[in-house]
Protein backbone atom coordinates (compact mmCIF):
# COMPACT_ATOMS: atom_id res chain seq x y z
CA UNK A 1 0.00 0.00 0.00
CA UNK A 2 0.77 3.82 -0.71
CA UNK A 3 2.64 4.96 2.47
CA UNK A 4 0.51 8.36 3.09
CA UNK A 5 1.07 10.63 5.66
CA UNK A 6 -1.69 11.00 8.61
CA UNK A 7 -2.28 14.77 7.05
CA UNK A 8 -2.57 13.25 3.28
CA UNK A 9 -4.83 10.34 4.47
CA UNK A 10 -7.00 13.55 6.32
CA UNK A 11 -7.13 15.43 3.25
CA UNK A 12 -7.96 12.23 1.13
CA UNK A 13 -10.66 11.04 3.27
CA UNK A 14 -12.47 14.51 3.38
CA UNK A 15 -12.19 15.04 -0.69
CA UNK A 16 -13.50 11.35 -0.87
CA UNK A 17 -16.55 12.11 1.55
CA UNK A 18 -17.03 15.65 -0.07
CA UNK A 19 -17.28 13.77 -3.07
CA UNK A 20 -19.48 11.52 -1.81
CA UNK A 21 -21.92 13.88 -0.54
CA UNK A 22 -22.03 16.13 -3.74
CA UNK A 23 -22.53 12.55 -5.73
CA UNK A 24 -25.63 12.37 -2.90
CA UNK A 25 -27.09 15.81 -3.68
CA UNK A 26 -27.26 15.49 -7.76
CA UNK A 27 -28.92 11.78 -6.95
CA UNK A 28 -32.09 12.85 -5.17
CA UNK A 29 -33.76 10.37 -7.13
CA UNK A 30 -31.88 7.94 -5.33
CA UNK A 31 -34.27 7.54 -2.06
CA UNK A 32 -32.91 7.11 1.27
CA UNK A 33 -34.80 3.10 1.63
CA UNK A 34 -33.20 2.24 -1.18
CA UNK A 35 -29.47 3.60 0.39
CA UNK A 36 -30.55 1.73 3.12
CA UNK A 37 -31.53 -1.65 1.67
CA UNK A 38 -28.54 -1.82 -0.79
CA UNK A 39 -25.68 -0.06 1.60
CA UNK A 40 -26.82 0.01 5.01
CA UNK A 41 -26.57 3.55 5.30
CA UNK A 42 -28.38 6.85 4.06
CA UNK A 43 -28.28 10.38 3.70
CA UNK A 44 -29.14 10.64 7.29
CA UNK A 45 -26.89 8.03 8.93
CA UNK A 46 -24.17 10.28 7.01
CA UNK A 47 -25.18 13.80 8.88
CA UNK A 48 -25.56 11.70 12.16
CA UNK A 49 -21.81 10.72 11.60
CA UNK A 50 -21.08 14.23 10.65
CA UNK A 51 -22.60 15.59 13.84
CA UNK A 52 -20.98 12.58 15.89
CA UNK A 53 -17.40 13.78 14.50
CA UNK A 54 -18.23 17.85 15.57
CA UNK A 55 -19.09 17.14 18.94
CA UNK A 56 -16.38 14.76 20.19
CA UNK A 57 -14.17 17.35 18.43
CA UNK A 58 -15.63 19.83 21.26
CA UNK A 59 -18.39 21.34 18.56
CA UNK A 60 -21.76 21.39 19.14
CA UNK A 61 -24.06 20.61 15.95
CA UNK A 62 -27.87 20.27 15.60
CA UNK A 63 -29.53 17.53 13.97
CA UNK A 64 -30.84 19.79 11.69
CA UNK A 65 -27.73 21.84 11.06
CA UNK A 66 -25.83 18.50 9.97
CA UNK A 67 -28.81 17.08 7.93
CA UNK A 68 -28.45 20.84 5.89
CA UNK A 69 -24.81 20.10 5.20
CA UNK A 70 -25.60 16.56 3.72
CA UNK A 71 -28.56 17.32 2.31
CA UNK A 72 -27.20 21.03 0.59
CA UNK A 73 -30.93 22.43 1.83
CA UNK A 74 -33.12 22.09 4.98
CA UNK A 75 -34.18 18.46 5.49
CA UNK A 76 -37.70 19.03 5.65
CA UNK A 77 -37.24 20.94 2.13
CA UNK A 78 -35.60 18.29 0.72
CA UNK A 79 -38.37 15.97 1.69
CA UNK A 80 -40.71 18.37 -0.20
CA UNK A 81 -38.90 18.30 -3.11
CA UNK A 82 -37.67 14.50 -3.58
CA UNK A 83 -39.02 12.26 -1.31
CA UNK A 84 -41.77 9.63 -2.52
CA UNK A 85 -43.48 7.03 -0.30
CA UNK A 86 -41.91 3.74 -0.25
CA UNK A 87 -43.25 0.97 -1.92
CA UNK A 88 -44.15 -2.48 -0.19
CA UNK A 89 -41.41 -3.95 -1.50
CA UNK A 90 -39.05 -1.30 -0.45
CA UNK A 91 -40.56 -1.53 3.38
CA UNK A 92 -40.09 -5.21 3.49
CA UNK A 93 -36.77 -4.79 2.41
CA UNK A 94 -35.91 -2.45 5.06
CA UNK A 95 -37.05 -5.11 7.22
CA UNK A 96 -35.53 -8.03 6.44
CA UNK A 97 -32.28 -5.91 5.98
CA UNK A 98 -32.73 -3.63 9.20
CA UNK A 99 -29.82 -3.91 12.01
CA UNK A 100 -31.58 -6.46 14.76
Amino acid sequence: MTELSKQQRTEFEAAAFRRLVEHLRTRSDVQNIDLMNLAGFCRNCLSNWYREAAESAGKEMSKEDSREIIYGMPYEEWRERFQSDASAEQKDGFERNRPK
